[in-house]
């Protein structure tokens, strides 16, 4: 596939994403929970662990 393409795509093409999350063991739409849960989620902080491994506070890094 050719990285260089474009695609632009009006607003009736467009379609809308359901978030799906892990809360107590199971999965669950987003849209479904309650409005302090919804806020919870929204607060949440992500990271990935190429970013975790790579901080000098990370004490997990093997061969040390």
């Amino acid at each position: 596939m050719n990285a260089d393409v474009k695609v632009i795509l009006s607003d009736d093409e467009r379609q809308p994403v359901e978030c799906w999350t892990r809360v107590m063991g199971y999965f669950r739409p987003v849209s479904q929970f309650n409005n302090g849960k919804q806020s919870e989620y929204a607060e949440r902080k992500w990271f990935t662990e190429s970013k975790a491994f790579a901080s000098e506070k990370c004490a997990c890094v093997v061969g040390k």
